[in-house]
């Protein structure tokens, strides 16, 4: 009689390392898919993308940019004028308040630009921890892992980092990824949570790491 050994529902140290190597050799070198060429416009973009897709914040950062790209020009521009270039976004009104306030104060207190630190970042209106990871991670090359609805999924769902929280995710997701692929993880995770690991069909057939992960519902088809 063939007894079958039962799986622990989080992947193993071995699991992690073989999961992200795949991811890896997938896509040797992944990025935002927000469009951005300063730290500045990346916050900007960020900022703008809370509840709202890549493609609609590169739309209309696409038509603000070219006109307003420094906290200086877009206090010149004023919210109301903001708004205009912005109004495609959900949430458009509270977020031309907010950049405008974190404009104002990158210009007083950080000499226009954008601060290093997690906590001068975080005390930037409209700017939480998952915002502060982006541009910590994207713009200045941190080993941080911002963890959105995508990577809250994909942790729980394969038994990389599962946790009840996003900051239980990513505590857990800081300890369990080995050190070479923290600086990439974020973007690994992400994407696969966006086009492979769906939200409500994944897409298990063409995931490369299927017979690793823990999600008990595969799909077939």
């Amino acid at each position: 009689m063939t007894v079958k050994t039962r799986r622990s529902k989080t992947l193993t140290r071995e699991e992690i390392r073989e999961l992200f190597s795949r991811l890896s050799e997938l896509n040797p070198k992944p990025t935002t898919e927000l469009t951005y060429s300063t730290p500045f416009e990346l916050l900007v973009a960020v900022i703008l993308s809370a509840q709202a897709t890549d493609v609609g914040v590169n739309k209309a950062t696409r038509r603000l940019f070219p006109v307003a790209n420094t906290p200086e020009k877009i206090l010149a521009l004023g919210e109301e004028e903001l708004k205009r270039y912005i109004s495609t976004i959900g949430l458009f009104n509270a977020k031309a308040k907010n950049v405008i306030a974190a404009c104002r104060m990158l210009v007083e207190q950080h000499g226009g630009e954008v601060p290093r630190s997690r906590e001068a970042l975080e005390a930037l209106p409209g700017v939480g921890r998952k915002t502060a990871n982006v541009v910590l991670n994207t713009a200045f090359g941190e080993p941080t892992i911002a963890v959105d609805t995508h990577i809250f999924r994909v942790s729980n769902r394969t038994g990389l980092a599962p946790g009840k929280d996003v900051r239980a995710v990513e505590d857990k997701l800081l300890k369990v990824v080995p050190d070479e692929f923290k600086q990439d993880a974020h973007h690994w995770l992400i994407l696969h949570g966006r086009y492979v690991c769906k939200a409500r069909k994944p897409d298990c057939p063409q995931c490369v790491i299927r017979d690793i992960c823990r999600f008990p519902d595969k799909t077939i088809a």
